[in-house]
């Protein structure tokens, strides 16, 4: 069913002046009346994307390749099928619901960078996570993502996606991304800025994305788009990757926020090209080789991405006097780290994985990335790593985020449900399951660990997070 969408005039003008030659303003116009096509990313923290193709294949799902995502898919299902979002693959996390051309910043990105075991990357927008979950199954466990959210409102959904997506190398912070140039000069090997922006891109999927468009607004949110950049810039190491991306569609916001940086700091930036990221790509490219997509070249979402290099030493902001609570978190003995070590080979025939160290907070034992150490110290954060287990008197209470997130890893100690009994899981029910064993069980569904329960005589008492569970279970 087609959206009606009211074009402020001014918002015309500015669409007319920025328009390549090879569109018309009928067609942009026409394209922003039609429905998205749906889109998914494989996450292959779970699953490999030839093994989603088979599984999808088995559900009646028609994907189409995305063709600047390798993991990347356009999907068709029976109008009559439950919700995507309410789907057990979702829910086990093995794909992202995201929109095609969102998927390009990181693209571009990894194009460039060659994740390292230590690599420091931060996401300076993150929340939803979309585009976290995508560096993190690019980088596959190695080095950190600082994930980084302005709005308070949005720290939950982001935590939720990074543990369904199994996500053990973020650390979250909940600051204006402004502040990272004077607290972290050059420390970061890489930094993804999906601006805020006017979200003129959006209109398929919002009608109303408009609705608060204004010439004033526009001039307000390049000034802060441009002190983003000029943070992150700071924040970089040398040689370090910056990719800038926005989903809105008019120059101020994006070619002219770049020129207005590289006119500043001419001799510390260079522009990459973009034209070799996908077949197709020259379509949208600018002349500094920059994309700007318009929705009617991929039949997807407006979106701008850029990716600069940082190519002088020394520069950074001016330092500031910090003053933040130490770290939180005390790393764990070795009769500490034995025991958990310990508790989780004897409980799952599960190795905790290496390249990360076994951290304490009050009665909790979290897994955090080895590399995390050397910047623990420089802000605070929200949330770190993997929680593995609470101690109590007779021993510990395993995670559910760990048994998830470490479910390919779990050797023993598993029970495979059937359809109505993971129903009843996810609506947090416990669930009858005779048998003589006791203790934590890792609890399977559709071959992939869903979470975690305790065999108590007839039962599995369900150890579902309260806070994620559904009424209506899978359906």
């Amino acid at each position: 069913m087609s959206k009606t969408i009211s074009f402020p005039s001014q918002f015309i003008s500015r669409i007319e002046q920025d328009l390549p030659n090879d569109l018309s303003l009928a067609s942009f116009k026409d394209i922003c009346q039609q429905p998205l096509r749906k889109s998914i990313r494989v996450n292959t923290l779970k699953i490999s994307v030839s093994a989603f193709i088979s599984l999808a294949d088995q559900l009646d799902w028609q994907l189409q390749p995305i063709p600047w995502c390798e993991q990347g898919f356009w999907i068709d299902r029976a109008e009559d099928s439950v919700s995507l979002g309410n789907t057990a693959e979702h829910m086990a996390g093995l794909f992202y619901i995201q929109e095609a051309s969102s998927m390009l910043p990181v693209s571009a990105l990894f194009n460039f960078y060659q994740g390292q075991d230590d690599s420091l990357i931060l996401d300076a927008a993150a929340a939803p996570g979309s585009k976290t979950t995508q560096i993190a199954a690019q980088l596959n466990g190695c080095g950190v993502i600082i994930a980084n959210e302005f709005s308070a409102s949005r720290i939950k959904v982001l935590s939720a996606n990074l543990l369904r997506c199994g996500v053990n190398n973020a650390a979250i912070t909940h600051f204006s991304a402004e502040v990272f140039g004077q607290w972290m000069p050059e420390k970061f090997d890489a930094i993804l800025l999906d601006a805020p922006c006017s979200g003129e891109g959006t209109l398929r999927k919002d009608p109303l994305a408009l609705e608060n468009w204004s010439e004033q607004h526009l001039s307000e949110i390049s000034a802060l788009q441009f002190k983003l950049l000029e943070s992150a810039l700071f924040a970089l190491k040398p040689e370090g990757l910056l990719v800038y991306s926005t989903c809105t569609l008019n120059r101020q916001e994006n070619q002219q926020v770049i020129s207005r940086l590289m006119s500043e700091y001419p001799k510390q930036l260079a522009p990459l090209q973009l034209a070799d990221l996908f077949p197709g790509a020259e379509r949208a490219l600018t002349e500094e080789g920059y994309l700007h997509i318009w929705p009617q070249y991929f039949d997807s979402e407006g979106f701008f991405v850029a990716a600069l290099r940082k190519t002088m030493h020394g520069l950074s902001a001016e330092k500031i006097q910090k003053n933040i609570k130490g770290f939180t978190y005390h790393k764990a003995n070795t009769k500490q780290c034995q025991a958990i070590k310990q508790h989780f080979m004897d409980g799952f025939a599960l190795s905790l994985p290496e390249f990360y160290s076994v951290f304490i907070k009050g009665d909790s034992y979290w897994l955090i990335p080895d590399t995390f150490l050397a910047i623990k110290d420089e802000m605070r954060f929200e949330r770190v790593g993997l929680k593995l287990a609470e101690s109590f008197k007779q021993g510990f209470r395993t995670s559910h985020d760990a048994i998830t997130s470490l479910g390919a890893l779990i050797g023993k100690n598993t029970v495979t449900l059937d359809e109505q009994q993971a129903h009843h899981f996810y609506q947090g029910k416990d669930i009858a399951y005779p048998n003589s064993n006791r203790g934590e069980v890792a609890l399977i569904y559709k071959d992939q660990v869903i979470g975690l329960g305790k065999w108590i005589r007839n039962k599995i008492k369900n150890a579902y997070p309260r806070e994620l569970v559904k009424d209506k279970g899978l359906y």
